[in-house]
């Protein structure tokens, strides 16, 4: 019979898209990996897969073999993650995938107590604003918001978090506090792109309860919502971010929340920008199995999320209190 590990990395491999992504997955060098695929079409006596320098693709029987062991090794992997219990814990790897901001905010923190809690297990964290191919980067649960959820995965809400318009109290000095959302036209604004795809995380402006892009001064752009806030914070312009971002920023002074006035009703095609809140979701790869440990992720995020200051809203205009942010006109200098 051949080599379970052999089968593994063939199918690890076509599952990633390569000898290498299965190599990274096993723990093994992309030679171990490749000799593990010839050794097993010796074994067969038959080529599962023709290989260039470049790509490589299933034969025939490559096919055939992939379907019939495909499914047998899933539930073999199923069935070791559900025995690897111990008197209760859980044990394994668990590599998890998030956006970059909320891993540096909201999940690193979060991140010890879990291990306390569960000490058998390994936690890797990837750490990234680009795409990750949950199967060939072979990772267990990945957290992102609702705009970058990728069709056919299974997903559960984590985390509604409120986004805020800021600016420096420098920049507000140099020009003004913007008081209706027509205001920030004439403003400097610094823009988020997503790095996943290449497109802007769009500002919430809408007219007459249809959602618009009006013309804006863009100052700035970045890859990394920490940069642009930074950017902020040296007064470069306005910026809208989530909450767990800017939240320390404006407690320590600097950054000022922007509280602007809604449109009047009355006046038809008045620009008004709306809240909303930035979703996250843990998203899975497998709709009808999530293996016991990634449940246990995701319910210690769904006990401990709740209620985190860093994604709670700020305060609002009355709370802030007007004598640290009084209201000001466009063209009046910030004290």
């Amino acid at each position: 019979m051949p080599n379970l590990r052999a089968i593994e990395t063939f199918v690890k491999a076509l599952e990633g898209g390569s000898i290498a992504s299965a190599a990274r997955q096993l723990g093994i060098s992309p030679a171990a990996a490749s000799q593990n695929i010839s050794r097993l079409e010796r074994e067969l006596g038959t080529r599962l897969i023709t290989r260039t320098t470049r790509s490589m693709a299933l034969t025939e029987a490559g096919e055939r073999y992939l379907s019939r062991v495909a499914p047998v090794l899933d539930e073999l992997e199923k069935a070791q993650s559900d025995a690897s219990q111990v008197h209760g814990e859980l044990h394994g790897r668990l590599r998890v995938a998030c956006m970059a901001a909320f891993g540096r905010h909201i999940l690193a923190p979060l991140l010890p107590a879990f291990a306390h809690r569960h000490p058998q297990v390994n936690l890797e964290l990837l750490v990234t604003d680009r795409h990750v191919h949950v199967l060939k980067e072979d990772v267990d649960i990945s957290i992102c918001y609702r705009d970058v959820l990728e069709p056919g995965m299974s997903v559960r809400p984590l985390a509604a978090v409120p986004r805020i318009l800021c600016a420096s109290p420098e920049y507000l000095r140099r020009h003004g506090y913007p008081q209706v959302a027509e205001d920030l036209l004439q403003h400097a604004c610094l823009l988020y792109r997503r790095e996943r795809d290449g497109r802007f995380m769009r500002w919430p402006f809408t007219r007459d309860g249809q959602r618009v892009d009006p013309p804006l001064r863009i100052a700035a752009i970045g890859t990394d919502i920490d940069t642009v806030t930074e950017f902020a914070v040296s007064g470069g312009g306005i910026t809208w971010v989530g909450t767990f971002v800017a939240r320390h920023h404006i407690q320590e002074g600097r950054l000022v929340p922007l509280i602007l006035k809604p449109p009047r009703k009355r006046h038809k095609g008045q620009l008004a920008f709306e809240d909303d809140t930035l979703d996250f979701f843990a998203c899975f790869r497998d709709r009808k199995y999530v293996p016991t440990k990634v449940r246990a992720f995701v319910d210690y995020l769904l006990e401990t999320l709740p209620g985190h200051p860093s994604l709670e809203r700020l305060p609002n205009e009355a709370e802030w209190g007007r004598a640290d942010f009084p209201p000001l006109t466009p063209n009046t200098p910030y004290p």
